[in-house]
């Protein structure tokens, strides 16, 4: 779903020495993988009149590109005690403010009517909680990150922990 341009304060990825306190992965839910399915069976249908060995290889080619473009989108995000990585953005840990995490109405609310137009997003429509993410860097516009997670506590427990 929707996913803005990286913020202007992003720094190199964090170092493979660094270790890290959470990673979590917004994989796809399982009704996506059965619209993928779907989509990729209709492909029987659309290749059947010219033959039905088509429409098979239609189907599996369909299947496959589907199954490749979801897994390459799925976004990572990472805490280490220098960083935080949310999708393609990374930002220093110094720069993390004040981190709130919403669900229901409210995750709702955060992804519409109370979105600050200059916010980071990594939501996925598929995964209802999010977290707020306070941005502190003073050369960054952003004000903060808006992220889909399935784990809100544990998100908030590793970016609260200094």
């Amino acid at each position: 779903m929707p996913e803005s341009s990286t913020p202007e304060s992003v720094p190199s990825t964090p170092s493979a020495g660094t270790p890290v306190t959470y990673q979590e992965k917004l994989w796809p839910n399982a009704w996506m993988w059965i619209i993928a399915a779907g989509v990729s069976a209709a492909g029987i249908l659309v290749f059947a009149p010219i033959s039905m060995a088509a429409g098979y290889t239609a189907a599996v080619v369909l299947l496959a590109i589907i199954t490749v473009l979801l897994v390459l989108s799925t976004p990572t995000i990472t805490v280490t005690r220098d960083a935080l990585t949310v999708g393609r953005a990374t930002i220093e840990r110094r720069f993390v403010g004040s981190v709130e995490q919403f669900t229901s109405g409210e995750a709702t609310a955060e992804r519409g009517t109370r979105l600050n137009g200059l916010a980071y997003l990594c939501i996925r429509g598929w995964i209802d909680p999010v977290v707020k993410i306070e941005i502190t860097d003073p050369a960054d516009r952003t004000p903060y990150w808006l992220t889909s997670t399935r784990h809100p506590d544990k998100l908030t427990a590793a970016l609260s922990r200094g």
